[in-house]
Order: C-alpha cells, then sequence, then structure tokens
C-alpha cells in the first residue's frame, strides 16, 4: 500500500462527510502543529481544526499501518483495515477524552476492529507465503537501506513473532514496536496488567528460545 499524502483521503472525507461546526470553547494555541502534542492536536481538531487531524494522521499513520500488516500478513486487508479504522477514528472523535492518550485510543480501535474480522473468520487465516516480505517492503523513512545481515535478523525475528498465538503476538507488537506501557496495552486490548505483563513474558521467552535454535 502506498500511504497518502497531504491532502490525504481521510482528511478529504473528513471534510466532506463531517463538515465541523464552529468551536464552542477556547482551543490550545499552537504555534506549531508539527510540534504540537497528540493531546493538543485532538482538541484543536475536535474543534474544527483540519490542519490538526492531517497532522495526526501523519504523525499516526505508518505505526499503525504496520500494526494492521503484522497482525494479518495481508496488504490487501491491512490497506482494508486501515481505512476502517480512520473512519471509526473521524466518527468517534468526540468520544476522546483528554486522560486517554490518542495513540492508545486509536489503537483500540484497531485492536476491535481486527477482532470483529477475527470473529467473523471463527480461525486465524493461513500465513501468505510472502508475509514476510510483505511485512519487511513497509516503507521506513528513517532506514532507507538495510544491510543484508540486519534484514535477515529482522525477517527471523517476523517469523517468530507470526508464530506467537494471537494474544501474545497482539501484546509483543503494541509493546516493542509501538513501545506503549502495559497500562496502555491493557485499556487498548481490555486485559489487566497482570495479564498483560504475563502474555508479554510468556512471548518473549517463547521468541528468544525460537532465536536461539
Amino acid at each position: 500500500m502506498q500511504l497518502a499524502t497531504a491532502p490525504t483521503w481521510a482528511a478529504r472525507s473528513e471534510r466532506q462527510r463531517f463538515p465541523f461546526a464552529a468551536p464552542t470553547r477556547t482551543l490550545p494555541r499552537m504555534n506549531s502543529a508539527a510540534d504540537a502534542s497528540d493531546d493538543v492536536l485532538m482538541l484543536a481538531w475536535t474543534g474544527g481544526d483540519t490542519a490538526a487531524f492531517e497532522t495526526l494522521y501523519a504523525r499516526h499513520r505508518g505505526p499503525l499501518y504496520r500494526f494492521l500488516l503484522r497482525q494479518v500478513r495481508d496488504s490487501a486487508l491491512a490497506d482494508e483495515f486501515f481505512q476502517d479504522v480512520w473512519q471509526r477514528v473521524i466518527a468517534a472523535r468526540h468520544g476522546w477524552k483528554p486522560d486517554a492518550a490518542f495513540s492508545t485510543w486509536l489503537f483500540r480501535i484497531a485492536h476491535n476492529r481486527l477482532n470483529d474480522y477475527w470473529r467473523g473468520l471463527k480461525h486465524r487465516p493461513a500465513t501468505p507465503e510472502d508475509g514476510d516480505e510483505r511485512a519487511a517492503r513497509v516503507p521506513d523513512p528513517t532506514t532507507p537501506e538495510r544491510e543484508l545481515s540486519e534484514f535477515e535478523q529482522r525477517r527471523r525475528l517476523q517469523r517468530a513473532i507470526e508464530e506467537l498465538p494471537e494474544e501474545q503476538r497482539e501484546v509483543v507488537l503494541l509493546r516493542l514496536e509501538q513501545e506503549l506501557s502495559l497500562e496502555e496495552i491493557g485499556d487498548i486490548t481490555g486485559a489487566g496488567r497482570e495479564t498483560v505483563k504475563s502474555r508479554l513474558r510468556y512471548a518473549m521467552d517463547k521468541l528468544r528460545s525460537r532465536l536461539n535454535e
């Protein structure tokens, strides 16, 4: 999937389907949208600032898409879910509260979308033969080129992660790739902190064992 650039499909959808009303409260002043926190951008967006939404989208689109792709291992499905999640974000933006981090809220929506999919299937799909290559080809602007040895290590780790049970794999991806806390992962998945901690511990033990073979 080629991720959109501004003006993005999500921003256009926001303008077309959800016209903004005049702000009803005093909004925080932003010197630079790029430097503003997610909380400030969310408050501005719910008040009618479409540019704030575009900044949020640009900031989180890459991590979200990679998370979805690693879960379903199919670029067409990941593309579909990616757009579904952002449509849900747009529709439910007024339900966001400042006491919940935007990233936590965003990935909770993604988690719920994936759960809907798994329930509909009743079973996990087989991993496509080129699933590892698909995930490895997701653009990463911070590392335009990788050494072959680094690529092979990453590929081994991807394979090991994909062998984990669904719940453990999700926790690992949220913890290692999104760098979320145990509490944030619990908020996303609906599991208690100790349950998240246990899943992560079992998952890491399996990964170490697999990679040490």
